[in-house]
């Protein structure tokens, strides 16, 4: 895959948005369809952004995942969420990868032709995804079992490896032990819940995963075991966080300017009557791009300061989620206001952003948590206290 600086992987993010994935937003969200033209898309020129260079890849970071979601966030949350999952899922692997699984993984993923994700969420554990209850056993001398359910995995079904969280069970473990494992779309047993029928989001595919006794090969163990909490706090909570902020302040920013041109084709067919010249509708215009940029702002500061390893690096990414959950929100319905009846349309793109901007706050790490975690790293407090 090109090696690419940050600004240009930017701009491809930013053509392919435009190119293909607006024109196919709408028929995404009405039809509830995986997003296949826009994921082979970005797939194939961008599927390598945060994999090593030694791996073929272009070695970005959490900067590279907030603005490349933004990018694509502006033209369809589904997509992005979508290859967000995907880059997530490649740094978790890249995080501690031997040989062989960057040969297996990480070099086709770099080469544009392998797909990632996670699978981390479980129907028993609501939104704690660091506390699996799937189980990782010895089934061989070089064989792993893993019986459980995952729930919520996005790109479900299309994905060709899915990064697995799991509990290690058997004599001489520790309690709570957790470890991470990639299993291919095409192991035994692999098995696919219902359909994602969401009230947003439509066409991430989020569906439940069904391990029943499903055996993988023991160097897909990403690390050792135990490692579980590492990754989550070190890779999968900055690359999750990044990947989430970058999508929906895309929204925010799109739902700005969904009514920014709407106040400008007004106000050129009806010269000196139009809604913009009314002062209150320039104040809230004001106070909606000043939300908007602020909020830019804090992610982009998050993940600077989060691939440096600096003091601020854990209340600025919880904030930054927390942040764009209410800005994406409160920005989309202020457009509905300024824009009127006509936002209220279905066909209307403010119709589509509303129901996709609410699952920022229902997205876990949830709202109200990433608040208390940010008040708890602000005081050393443990993050994970009852």
């Amino acid at each position: 895959m090109e090696r690419m600086e940050l600004g240009r992987a930017v701009a491809v993010a930013r053509e392919i948005a435009e190119g293909v994935l607006a024109p196919e937003a709408e028929a995404v969200d009405a039809e509830r369809r995986w997003p296949d033209k826009g994921m082979a898309a970005l797939r194939t020129r961008l599927g390598g952004l945060v994999v090593p260079e030694r791996f073929g890849g272009m070695g970005h970071g959490l900067l590279a995942v907030a603005q490349v979601g933004e990018a694509t966030g502006r033209a369809c949350a589904s997509t992005s969420i979508c290859f967000g999952m995907h880059l997530v899922g490649s740094a978790v692997i890249a995080a501690k990868a031997g040989e062989r699984q960057g040969e297996r993984y990480l070099e086709p993923i770099a080469a544009g032709e392998h797909l990632t994700t996670l699978a981390l969420s479980e129907p028993m554990t609501g939104g704690e995804f660091w506390l699996p209850q799937t189980r990782m056993e010895r089934s061989g001398p070089d064989r792993l079992r893993l019986t459980g359910a995952k729930s919520f995995v996005t790109n479900a079904g299309h994905a060709d490896s899915y990064v697995v969280s799991t509990v290690a069970t058997g004599p001489g473990k520790p309690p709570g032990q957790f470890s991470c494992t990639v299993v291919d779309a095409g192991a035994p047993g692999l098995a696919w819940g219902p359909e994602w029928e969401g009230f947003g989001m439509r066409g991430n595919a989020s569906r439940g995963m069904e391990l029943p006794g499903v055996e993988i090969p023991d160097w897909c163990l990403l690390g050792e075991e135990g490692d579980e909490i590492w990754y989550v706090f070190n890779v999968i909570a900055p690359y999750f966080l990044m990947a989430m902020a970058g999508t929906y302040l895309g929204v925010a920013a799109a739902a700005l300017e969904e009514a920014r041109a709407h106040l400008l084709r007004r106000r050129r067919a009806r010269a000196g009557r139009s809604a913009a010249g009314r002062q209150v509708v320039q104040h809230r215009l004001g106070t909606m791009w000043a939300r908007v940029e602020r909020t830019r702002r804090l992610i982009y500061h998050a993940a600077a300061e989060a691939e440096v390893g600096g003091p601020e690096a854990l209340p600025a990414l919880a904030s930054a989620k927390a942040e764009v959950a209410d800005a994406a929100e409160r920005t989309v319905n202020d457009a509905l206001s300024l824009v009127g009846g006509v936002g209220y349309g279905e066909r209307s793109p403010l119709h589509r952003m509303l129901r996709d901007a609410r699952a920022a706050h229902v997205m876990s790490p949830v709202t109200d948590l990433l608040r208390v975690w940010t008040g708890r790293a602000l005081l050393d407090e443990p993050l994970l206290a009852d």
